[in-house]
């Protein structure tokens, strides 16, 4: 009885994910998000060959104006913004998708203990609401101040204050979870937690979880471009949408190019993975899935 019971949750866990992947197909939303986002990934990856040196200056070629030689023209010193907004996709692109698996896998790990077992809810989910009153941006320029600033301590840093928000979404789905009777009768039946948690809680993560990533990963865009807008993201040398905007707020009266050009790119970015987002909520939603 109990592997009949099984089998048919896993054919009905089969069937609603046949299903998800039919309608994010006919989901425009998530179409169009999808599209600028493989574009973005694409100009990251051929950087090299559709863009010159980011870190190389000439004197001579200050505050140029947009032209057929400098698409996007070129800052204070010389240096060619286009070549700069282009490699800097692939730094927003790392960070986004880096703390988005990051905050992801620890805020999952940290919620469904939580949720199964009180103990650790009540010690670790007040450690995580201390997190979650101190401002994300704040704790981040703190913990990049305490640290040299790099890439990995920029990540890091906009990291932990993602992954209270995830545990705490994670958590509530375990709770709910937990109080189901197939969940009583696996614990009736012997059954190992961490077999129940791994067959029967997880599987019931992964919509809400995929959807939550998305929104971490366009915050942590975000948060990086204002971190290095303020001079406590990633250093100058590395080639960022904040650092290109930070260097060209004091021009932006005589050369607002500096900082139109990668305050589109990041707008773009932003917006295009929020409809990704947006789409999957909304094929992932019985709701809404069951009117389509």
């Amino acid at each position: 009885m109990v592997s009949t019971t099984a089998s048919v949750t896993v054919a009905a866990r089969r069937t609603s994910w046949a299903d998800i992947l039919f309608w994010s197909r006919r989901n425009k939303t998530i179409i169009g998000g999808m599209v600028i986002l493989l574009a973005l990934v694409t100009v990251a990856l051929i950087a090299p060959w559709i863009a010159d040196d980011p870190l190389g200056f000439e004197p001579t070629n200050r505050l140029k104006r947009p032209s057929e030689v400098f698409l996007f023209g070129t800052d204070q010193f010389g240096r060619d913004v286009y070549s700069r907004v282009i490699y800097g996709t692939r730094i927003s692109l790392i960070v986004g998708l880096s703390v988005a698996l990051v905050a992801t896998a620890i805020g999952l790990a940290l919620g469904v203990l939580c949720g199964y077992y009180k103990r650790v809810d009540a010690v670790a989910m007040r450690f995580m609401d201390g997190l979650m009153a101190i401002p994300a941006i704040l704790l981040a320029i703190a913990l990049i101040t305490l640290m040299k600033a790099s890439l990995f301590i920029v990540i890091i840093a906009i990291s932990i204050p993602e992954i209270p928000r995830v545990a705490r979404l994670v958590r509530s789905v375990v709770l709910t979870v937990r109080g189901q009777p197939y969940i009583e009768a696996a614990i009736a039946s012997g059954t190992r937690n961490l077999t129940i948690m791994w067959r029967h809680i997880l599987p019931n993560t992964v919509a809400p979880l995929i959807v939550q990533a998305t929104y971490v990963c366009a915050s942590a865009i975000l948060t990086e471009a204002g971190l290095s807008f303020l001079g406590a993201g990633t250093p100058p040398e590395i080639p960022s949408w904040g650092n290109v905007m930070s260097l060209g707020r004091t021009f932006f009266q005589i050369a607002p190019w500096i900082i139109f050009f990668p305050g589109i790119f990041l707008a773009v970015t932003v917006l295009a993975i929020n409809l990704v987002g947006d789409g999957l909520r909304d094929t992932l939603d019985p709701r809404i899935a069951r009117r389509m």
